[in-house]
């Protein structure tokens, strides 16, 4: 029977790839800022493989994923930064404190009473109360600290722009009801269309951004995750448009191609879409 590697083996292995004597001259020269660029890339082909539904992928890049930790976590090592075990004691020390409807005691071992279920806005009040407390700890009482301080500028844009909108609604800065999101839309949409007619390119780079920022929040008020919803939007236009292309070479290619052409070609990719046909079914 071959032998099944575990979390102990795959350290081991960086570390012998991080020996100055005999390890990989590649990874020798990597810092936190050089790695920090794969573990994105990691991220993201993370994100494709799921939704995709590719399982086998979905272990290997998560695998792929999980080594980037473990890089981390020995470049911190050799630094004295810190290791893997503070990283994981730090974390589920963490995990115990914010869950206090799992572990009661505040320990590993403690458990609540199954007869008692907390209702799910009791936990996330008291997930955002502890969270509030752990900022307010670690804070320099002498630095002005925001509430959106705390959102990572280099989130994708989408992305932050979502989490934005979640911690201001948390003091009450939010729209009342998804009507006045839409509201906004329509106000944020007729504003990109006066720039337009006003040929300023900086004032519609600005107010584009102010649109796509209050699509995210209608996004957020119908509970969508809207760089999933965008993704999957590039994936759909990505079929459609091999079938146009499909479409188009078997005519006679694109210089002769008309817009009508193009247009009858993507509406039908549309109409195949809707009927579950895909261009490798309708081939075969």
């Amino acid at each position: 029977m071959s032998r099944r590697y575990q979390l102990d083996d795959l350290v081991y292995l960086m570390r012998r790839l991080r020996n100055p004597q005999t390890g990989c001259p590649w990874d020798l020269k990597q810092d936190f800022a050089s790695v920090l660029p794969h573990t994105l890339e990691e991220a993201y082909e993370v994100a494709d493989a799921i939704e995709r539904q590719d399982w086998p992928h979905v272990e290997e890049e998560l695998g792929d994923l999980l080594f980037q930790i473990i890089f981390y976590g020995q470049i911190a090592s050799e630094r004295q930064l810190f290791d893997l075990n503070s990283i994981i004691h730090r974390l589920v020390e963490k995990l115990i404190r914010r869950h206090p409807h799992v572990f009661p005691a505040g320990t590993l071992e403690s458990e609540r009473d199954p007869s008692v279920s907390p209702e799910e806005a009791e936990i996330n009040a008291n997930w955002d109360a502890i969270k509030r407390q752990e900022k307010a700890a670690k804070a320099d009482q002498n630095i002005p600290h925001s509430l959106v301080d705390d959102v990572p500028v280099t989130m994708p844009a989408l992305t932050r722009a979502v989490k934005l909108q979640k911690k201001v609604s948390t003091v009450g800065f939010d729209w009342s009801d998804i009507s006045g999101v839409l509201d906004k839309i329509r106000e944020e949409l007729a504003e990109v269309e006066e720039e337009i007619a006003a040929g300023d390119t900086q004032r519609c780079q600005e107010e584009v951004g102010d649109l796509l920022f209050a699509v995210s929040n209608l996004a957020r008020f119908l509970k969508v995750d809207p760089e999933a919803a965008l993704r999957g939007t590039n994936q759909r236009f990505s079929q459609r448009f091999r079938h146009v292309e499909t479409r188009i070479e078997a005519n006679g290619g694109w210089q002769s191609a008309t817009a009508d052409d193009m247009d009858n070609a993507w509406n039908e990719a549309k109409q195949r879409e809707k009927s579950g046909l895909t261009d490798q079914s309708a081939d075969n």
